[in-house]
């Protein structure tokens, strides 16, 4: 929604077309101008951020056909026409069908503004609306799959659809099992990028002399094995979202080329002296503080700028441990529907385990932990060194938020009925809702 609506002008006569870009740009409405629907057509995305005036004669496809086109590809893209003398009861029929308004030549500058001022609006508008319906939903849909009712998850839900339908790079900060990689594929899935490609590369996981390859691609041949020609990550995203985790373990000399690809949205495959345009949107992941080991000379502090523009902190288990009851039903669930079984009742000793573990693989080790329930085996395995974890006052509290939470979710906050359901006073209630922030 940051960028800036442009009118896109098509005439193919140049002295028109001119006066226009000139009349439009005194009045700081910036415009490109082009000679035929053909070109038009390419300018126009999917999802085009402005407005169309066109001529209605022009060289092969004409201004009626080119409408028609548009409005097949966006119904809400404001489209003036230009008409001459005898073609106004065309363009008359033209606005049944879709054409925001036309201009009969010859016309005044004034006149161009003022159409072109109210279509921008109109068109603003539209955008911003269809904005807001994306993130309604996106939110809606981001409580099935980032569960939580923490104020740490609530935030960071709220985050990810506000974000999500830009074009701006993105850095997801978080411990090991937090679930880095779900998080950057909500920011995928609720984009408009949802129908590209979501390609994910573990920076960790190559051996230094195959990431460049992996990463940028080859020409056949560009070295020892190379036989073919291969296509690299940032290209297959091209148009899509990027996901480098454990960014951190990237290779310093890689990391000056993975910079110079963000800064010219362009790339070279390994090979090759040729420029190759790309559009992907970054999401990058890491475990470590990446401004330390910027400071530290082990991280470009420039690319860390760079992939930075929205950082998404991710909570660990431990600190959000009122939505473990939660999670863990939701996983337990999962499980003995892929194993078949019939889901064991989880008893109050289980549960004041769980709130109790300290949790240092996080909702990966907690998934983990459920799928061992649903099998029916011992929730944690017995060690010499287990983790102490909270004292017993914290896990407590803790299980008391998320009883509290519960019933005021299922009592859509009505501290009256959620008391009932609890047996328990409604000033005590409040004072608890007060002490927990809920």
């Amino acid at each position: 929604m940051n960028e800036p609506l442009t009118v896109l002008i098509v005439e193919d006569d140049p002295h028109v077309l001119l006066g226009c870009q000139q009349a439009l740009s005194l009045e700081d409405i910036p415009s490109i101008g082009v000679g035929s629907a053909e070109e038009a057509l390419q300018q126009v995305g999917d999802d085009f951020a402005g407005v169309v005036i066109s001529d209605i004669r022009l060289p092969g496809i004409d201004g009626l056909e080119l409408l028609a086109r548009l409005k097949a590809r966006d119904r809400s893209l404001p489209v003036v026409l230009i008409t001459g003398h005898g073609d106004i009861s065309m363009a008359v029929g033209a606005m049944r069908d879709g054409a925001y308004d036309f201009m009969e030549k010859p016309f005044s500058p004034e006149r161009l503004v003022d159409v072109v001022r109210r279509a921008l609006e109109q068109r603003g508008l539209a955008r911003e609306v269809s904005s807001l319906r994306r993130q309604l939903a996106g939110r809606q849909a981001l409580e099935e799959r980032l569960i939580g009712r923490s104020p740490a998850m609530q935030q960071l839900r709220e985050l990810i659809a506000n974000v999500a339908d830009t074009s701006a790079n993105v850095l997801i900060e978080g411990e090991t099992g937090t679930g880095k990689e779900l998080v950057a594929r909500c920011l995928h899935d609720f984009s408009r990028r949802q129908d590209k490609q979501f390609v994910a590369l573990n920076c960790g996981g190559l051996p230094e002399n195959l990431f460049e390859s992996e990463i940028f691609g080859h020409e056949a041949h560009a070295f020892t094995g190379a036989g073919k020609r291969r296509i690299g990550k940032i290209e297959h995203a091209n148009g899509g979202s990027l996901f480098l985790d454990e960014i951190e373990s990237m290779p310093i000399n890689l990391q000056i080329k993975l910079l110079r690809v963000l800064q010219e949205h362009s790339l070279e495959r390994l090979g090759s002296n040729q420029s190759i345009p790309v559009d992907c949107r970054v999401i990058a992941a890491t475990k470590a503080d990446l401004d330390e080991l910027g400071k530290a000379g082990q991280f470009r502090s420039d690319l860390y700028y760079r992939l930075n523009v929205v950082t998404l902190e991710l909570p660990p288990l431990r600190e959000r441990r009122e939505d473990i009851p939660l999670l863990f039903e939701h996983f337990l669930q999962q499980s003995s529907l892929r194993f078949d079984r019939t889901a064991p009742e989880l008893d109050r000793n289980t549960l004041a385990s769980l709130m109790a573990h300290d949790w240092p693989g996080n909702v990966r080790e907690l998934r983990n932990v459920a799928e061992r329930f649903a099998l029916g085996l011992p929730v944690f395995k017995k060690s010499g060194t287990e983790n102490p974890g909270p004292s017993f006052a914290e896990a407590v509290e803790a299980f008391e938020k998320s009883l509290l939470s519960d019933a005021l979710e299922r009592h859509a906050g009505n501290l009256s009925q959620a008391a009932q359901a609890l047996g328990m006073a409604k000033t005590t209630l409040f004072d608890r809702v007060k002490k927990y922030g809920l």
